[in-house]
C-alpha cells in the first residue's frame, strides 16, 4: 500500500487498493524523487465516484458568489506559494523555472481561475434564451454530476487536472471534479490539492466537490470513464490513450472530450521566403524548440515552395537546430516514443538534416534536436506515416510544393489545433494565401497569418480545439471561457413554468446585473420586467 494519500470526501488518506505505487522521476538526471504515490483500484475509484456523486447536487445548487469566492481564494494561495510550487514542478518536469513555470504558466493558471470566478458572478455562461410568446426558456446549468479530468505532463500547472482550463470550467458550471493527477509531477498535484482543500473550506462547499487520485490500473481508468454516475470527461494526452479512453465513454454514453495529436502544419509562401527568410528560420526554429519542443501546438511540419530561397532557407533552419543545446525531456516513456516517430519518419523516406546520433552528453531523459526533410512526392505516397506527431524537438521540412498546388496539401491533412501561413506584407503573396487559407481554415481550429502557433492566449476568443485527431469535439474549446465551460453543462428548459418558479436568470423578479439573455430574438441586459 502506498503511503502518499488520495483527497476523497474532504480528507486525505490511504489507498485502499493493496498493490505497488510509483514515484515521480527527475528528467534532468534519470533519477527517481523520494515519495510513493498510489495507484488506484476498484475500491479506491468505488470511494471517489461515492463522495463526488454525492456532492454534485449541494455544489448546484451554491451560489455564484460562493463558486467565485473558492476559485479566488485558491488563487491567492497558488500565489502566495508560487516560488515552492515552481521548484516543485522543475524538478518534476525539469521545465526552467524561469520564465517558463514562475513567470508564463503560473501566471495564466492564476488568470484562468479568476477569469472563472468574474464569470461565475456574471452567470454569463449560462446562456438564457427566452421567448415570451411561447412561454418558453432554457439556460445552461450544471450536469448533476461529476466531471473526470485527465491532466497531461508538459503543463504541470495550466493543464493540471487541479487548476487548469478543464478544471475551472467545471467548477463554473457547478459540477464536482474527479482529478486523475498525472504520474509526471505528483508531488506538484498534492500540493495544489491541499492548497485547494483550505479555499474549499474557507467557502464552506460540500467536502466532496473535488476528489483526487494519482494513478489507475488500466482497468480502473476504463471503469472510471465509463461509469454512469460521471457526467463527463476531459482528456488530455497521446492519441492511443485517448482513443481507448473515448471508445469505452462512448459506449456508456458519457460525452468524451479530448486533446490528443497535432503536427501544427505551417505553409510558408514564395513572398515571405524573399521578403524575411532570415528572420522567419529564427522565429520558426524558437517555436519549434520551445520547451524541448512538447507543446501541443508545435509547428512539426513546415511545407515550403520549390526553388533556390527554400532550399537557403532550410539550410539556415537546420543550422538553428544544430546549434540548439540537447533538450531534456519530460520522461523515459516520452523520450523513446520521440525517437520511435524520428525513426518511423526515416523509414518512409525522410532524410536527417542535422547530425545523426550525436551523443548525449548528460544523464536524464535527453535528445538531440533534429530537423528532417522530405521531397513532396515522398510526402504524399507516405504521409500516413511522416504525419506522425514527435514530441519533442522535431520538425520535418517538407520540400519542392508549387504555391498553387499547396490547397490540395493541405486538404489531405489530418485534422489540426493550428495551422500556420507565412506570407509577405507587400501583398505579394495574396493570390497564393486565399485559395489556402480557405481549405485550412477546415482543417485546424486556429488559423495564424504571421505569427507562430506555440503561443495559447487566455482569452474568450481562443479556440484551443480542431477537428480529429486534434481533438474529438471540433465544435469546441478547452481554453478561453466561457466557450471551455460549454462542454461541461446541460441545457435546461423550463416550458410554461409560472415567473415564481423560474431561475433568476430566467425572469425571476430578483435582478442579474450584467447579464445578457435572448429575449424574443434579441439580447438585453438585466432583469426581465
Amino acid at each position: 500500500m502506498s503511503t502518499a494519500p488520495l483527497w476523497i470526501a474532504g480528507s486525505f488518506r490511504p489507498s485502499a487498493d493493496e498493490g505497488a505505487g510509483f514515484s515521480a522521476w527527475n528528467p534532468a538526471t534519470g533519477r527517481p524523487i523520494l515519495g510513493e504515490y498510489p495507484i488506484s483500484g476498484r475500491r479506491d475509484l468505488e470511494a471517489l465516484l461515492t463522495a463526488a456523486t454525492g456532492a454534485a447536487p449541494l455544489l448546484a445548487e451554491a451560489s455564484p458568489e460562493t463558486i467565485a469566492r473558492f476559485l479566488e481564494g485558491y488563487a491567492a494561495r497558488i500565489e502566495s506559494h508560487a516560488v515552492a510550487l515552481s521548484g516543485l514542478a522543475h524538478e518534476e518536469t525539469a521545465l526552467p523555472v524561469r520564465p517558463r513555470l514562475f513567470e508564463v504558466e503560473l501566471p495564466r493558471t492564476l488568470k484562468q481561475l479568476r477569469e472563472g470566478a468574474r464569470i461565475a458572478r456574471s452567470r454569463n455562461w449560462r446562456e438564457p434564451v427566452i421567448d415570451t410568446a411561447a412561454n418558453l426558456r432554457t439556460q445552461r446549468g450544471p450536469l448533476g454530476k461529476p466531471v473526470v479530468i485527465f491532466g497531461p505532463n508538459n503543463f504541470p500547472f495550466a493543464f493540471n487536472a487541479l487548476s487548469g482550463s478543464d478544471f475551472v470550467s467545471a467548477w463554473v458550471a457547478q459540477n464536482p471534479v474527479v482529478a486523475k493527477g498525472h504520474p509526471g509531477h505528483p508531488h506538484v498535484t498534492e500540493a495544489l490539492a491541499h492548497l485547494a482543500q483550505e479555499s474549499l473550506d474557507a467557502a464552506g462547499l460540500p467536502p466532496g466537490s473535488i476528489q483526487l487520485c494519482y494513478g489507475l490500473e488500466e482497468s480502473s481508468g476504463f471503469a472510471l470513464v465509463g461509469d454512469p454516475r460521471v457526467g463527463a470527461v476531459c482528456f488530455t494526452g497521446s492519441r492511443p490513450a485517448g482513443l481507448a479512453l473515448k471508445a469505452r465513454a462512448d459506449s456508456a454514453g458519457i460525452p468524451f472530450f479530448g486533446e490528443m495529436s497535432s503536427t501544427n502544419p505551417v505553409f510558408i509562401l514564395p513572398g515571405a521566403l524573399a521578403e524575411r527568410g532570415e528572420a522567419l528560420a529564427s522565429e520558426v526554429a524558437a517555436s519549434c524548440l520551445l520547451g524541448s519542443g512538447q507543446f501541443c501546438t508545435k509547428p512539426g511540419l513546415l511545407f515550403l515552395p520549390s526553388g533556390s530561397l527554400a532550399e537557403q532557407w532550410t539550410g539556415t533552419l537546420a543550422g538553428h537546430f544544430a546549434a540548439a543545446p540537447e533538450a531534456v525531456l519530460l520522461a523515459a516513456g516520452v523520450r523513446d516514443r520521440f525517437e520511435s516517430a524520428l525513426e518511423a519518419w526515416e523509414r518512409a523516406g525522410a532524410r536527417r538534416l542535422t547530425i545523426a546520433a550525436r551523443p548525449v552528453t548528460e544523464a536524464g531523459f535527453r535528445a538531440q534536436p533534429a530537423l528532417f526533410s522530405v521531397d513532396i512526392q515522398t510526402f504524399l505516397a507516405h504521409r500516413d506515416a511522416l504525419e506522425t506527431e514527435a514530441f519533442g524537438p522535431a520538425a520535418l521540412v517538407v520540400s519542392g510544393i508549387d504555391p498553387g498546388e499547396m490547397p490540395g496539401v493541405a486538404l489531405g491533412l489530418e485534422g489540426q489545433l493550428t495551422a500556420t501561413l507565412l506570407s509577405a506584407h507587400d501583398g505579394s503573396d495574396e493570390d497564393c494565401y486565399r485559395p489556402l487559407a480557405t481549405v485550412l481554415r477546415t482543417r485546424a481550429g486556429r488559423l495564424l497569418n504571421d505569427k507562430m502557433p506555440t503561443g495559447v492566449l487566455v482569452s474568450p476568443a481562443m479556440n484551443h480545439g480542431g477537428p480529429f485527431p486534434a481533438t474529438n469535439q471540433p465544435g469546441f474549446t478547452s481554453v478561453g471561457l466561457p466557450g471551455a465551460i460549454r462542454r461541461l453543462t446541460a441545457l435546461h428548459c423550463y416550458d410554461g413554468v409560472r415567473p415564481g418558479h423560474l431561475p433568476a436568470e430566467l425572469g425571476n423578479p430578483n435582478p442579474t446585473p450584467g447579464l445578457w439573455r435572448l429575449v424574443d430574438g434579441m439580447w438585453t441586459e438585466g432583469n426581465i420586467d
